[in-house]
């Protein structure tokens, strides 16, 4: 199979490069930072060890930025590539890892874009976050003998089903893997019947993440802004939510004078389309992208702007989070959980289920599936604010139960992080 695979992509090399050139052309790629995706480095390594995290999107790359800060702690001082697959999180990672951590775009699964990024990064240890498995990239590292982790480690059903399809072409890509850290015990027994081993539960990484940061003077200037409105968000929301959150205020207006509602794409890309959709079903909308103020008569401001979500969770007290009324898998729950948020979502959470289940059985989030019951739930919090609070409180709860999973995460990382000093000094994996 994994000859196959691999004939495949060699022979489909041109039209990969094709692909690109589409993805470019849609603002899916960064023009002056192409050839990174061939394996190409824009910037030098650095010298001494080097440790490489690969982490897909948005999302894993924000769950590894505190494991990121500890690495740079360590004696022996290493510096931290850190590789993701997108633009979005390509933009985040420039303003928000710390000193000594480097960004590069993540290569494409073809052999010669792998041997050229090896060759040139010679990474000490490889992490790789949730469920990234590219079986050139792998293979290739196998073969140079890096040391490899795969970290918070996830697998949705429908991945878990496309692989067992393989054959065993799941288990070898996985022996590339010393150690498997799976985000929960469902998890690690998923990785375990493809063939995982030395597989182990630590906990969720996004569990160690600090609150999303905000700019203090865009936060009072957005508080002085919206007064004593009442007013809730809808977070993180994907194409066709964008229509139910217009529902849910045309249905609750009437009932609560002055209503807001804020709302954030999923991607900021969406953000002029959407406006234009709700507009011509008669709100009117406010983009922050385009620098439209939010007035008194504004009944939708869109935030479609990247990295402000924080800001946005401090301003409402009632957050419902996106990608789940539809079926997506969810966003990150905790993010809200961690700014005092009454939490509503959709009933597709499958990416966040065990946070998800914990938050419920905790009277922590609420479920909806409908436009009627979210409107219906919004409803009750803005009339029961007290119900907010407990909620909210709730929520932090949860967030914080699981404060140690860094700690035993670095534990389990222990025996590679104290190795690497000396294959440093013996010139990394060429």
């Amino acid at each position: 199979m994994f000859f196959l695979y691999r004939t495949a992509t060699v022979l489909g090399a041109p039209g990969v490069r094709l692909y690109l050139r589409w993805r470019l052309r849609r603002g899916k790629e960064d023009q002056a930072r192409l050839p990174e995706r061939l394996g190409v480095a824009s910037i030098p390594r650095p010298d001494g060890p080097l440790i490489w995290v690969h982490a897909a999107s948005v999302g894993e790359s924000l769950s590894i930025l505190p494991l990121v800060s500890r690495l740079r702690e360590e004696p022996s001082a290493p510096r931290v590539l850190v590789t993701t697959g997108t633009v979005t999180s390509a933009t985040l990672m420039a303003a928000r890892l710390p000193e000594g951590a480097l960004h590069q775009f993540s290569p494409v699964d073809l052999p010669s874009a792998a041997m050229r990024f090896l060759d040139h990064w010679r990474p000490d240890l490889a992490l790789w976050v949730e469920s990234e498995f590219w079986p050139n990239l792998l293979a290739e590292m196998r073969r140079r003998g890096l040391p490899a982790v795969l970290v918070n480690a996830r697998l949705s059903d429908r991945s878990l089903r496309g692989w067992r399809r393989l054959g065993g072409l799941a288990a070898e890509l996985l022996s590339g893997f010393r150690l498997a850290l799976a985000q929960s015990e469902e998890m690690a027994d998923r990785l375990r019947s493809l063939g995982g081993r030395n597989v182990a539960c630590v906990g969720n990484l996004k569990y160690a993440a600090d609150p999303l940061p905000v700019v203090a003077d865009a936060l009072a200037r957005l508080k002085d802004a919206i007064g004593g409105r009442p007013c809730w968000l809808a977070a993180s929301v994907h194409p066709g939510e964008e229509r139910v959150t217009g529902q849910v205020h045309r249905r609750l207006q009437g009932c609560h004078p002055g209503l807001l509602t804020l709302l954030v794409p999923r991607h900021p890309t969406l953000g002029a389309k959407m406006a234009a959709d709700l507009r011509a079903e008669g709100l009117n909308v406010a983009r922050r992208a385009a620098g439209e103020a939010l007035e008194a008569g504004t009944d939708l401001y869109l935030a479609d702007t990247l990295g402000e979500l924080g800001l946005f969770y401090r301003l409402a007290p009632i957050a419902f989070v996106g990608g789940s009324l539809v079926p997506h898998g969810g966003q990150n729950l905790l993010e809200p959980a961690r700014l005092d948020c009454a939490i509503l979502h959709g009933p597709h959470v499958e990416n966040f289920a065990r946070i998800a289940e914990a938050m419920g059985g905790a009277e922590a989030a609420l479920q909806v599936a409908t436009a009627e019951a979210l409107a219906s739930a919004v409803d009750s919090l803005l009339q029961d604010p007290e119900r907010g609070r407990r909620m909210a409180a709730s929520a932090r709860h949860v967030a914080e139960g699981e404060a140690g999973v860094l700690d035993r995460i670095l534990e389990r990382l222990r025996p590679f992080l104290e190795s690497l000093g000396g294959r440093s000094r013996e010139g990394g994996h060429a």
